[in-house]
């Protein structure tokens, strides 16, 4: 070995030397002990179970009552929200989330070349169950405690005449829209929010 290599390995070792003795100097000084208890908790939710009281209670108005009022137009503004996941086009082609052209009363988890998760594979239960007015609405207002399991990631809409437009935006994506649901004659119970 040359000089001038024998001076690097040395400079080397010996800025790790003094690196390691700052270290463990440093450490004896200024050593914290961990808290007992840490600032803040970050709580994260459980998910309830299959059709939990969540999904219940953020749907409680029946939706014959807010389909009577909603607005397609403000719904086409509120599912810019959806469009990052979703197609609306006749096309409806996938992205991260199935094409949604057609999906009111179309069977649940049967768009063409979607994956769909297995939760949302056992609610379809094999197609026999479709996207109506109800379903819609209490997976819209709180996806993962209406179908647990399922791979949709957003938190759902909680404001009962916003979740009422997107479904009047999603009826409005068809040749033929679906008919209205039916209002009933019984009183609807008081809205949550």
């Amino acid at each position: 070995m040359n000089a001038y290599t024998n001076m690097a390995v040395g400079a080397l070792l010996s800025t790790v030397f003094v690196m390691m003795s700052v270290s463990i100097a440093s450490e004896g000084l200024f050593h914290s002990e961990a808290p007992e208890k840490p600032g803040f908790e970050i709580v994260a939710e459980e998910a309830p179970a299959e059709g939990g009281a969540e999904a219940a209670a953020a749907a409680a108005v029946p939706i014959a009552q807010l389909m009577a009022t909603a607005d397609p137009a403000a719904g086409a503004n509120s599912f810019k929200k959806c469009a990052s996941c979703h197609s609306a086009d006749p096309s409806s082609p996938n992205k991260v989330g199935p094409g949604l052209w057609e999906i009111v009363n179309r069977p649940i988890a049967h768009h063409e070349g979607f994956s769909y998760s297995a939760a949302m594979k056992e609610f379809s239960k094999d197609g026999t169950v479709v996207w109506d007015y109800e379903h819609l609405n209490h997976f819209l207002a709180a996806p993962k405690a209406y179908i647990p399991g399922t791979a949709m990631g957003f938190a759902g809409l909680k404001k009962d005449d916003e979740r009422a437009n997107v479904i009047a935006y999603l009826r409005s994506l068809a040749q033929t829209p679906a008919p209205l649901p039916e209002p009933t004659t019984e009183p609807a119970p008081p809205a949550t929010n």
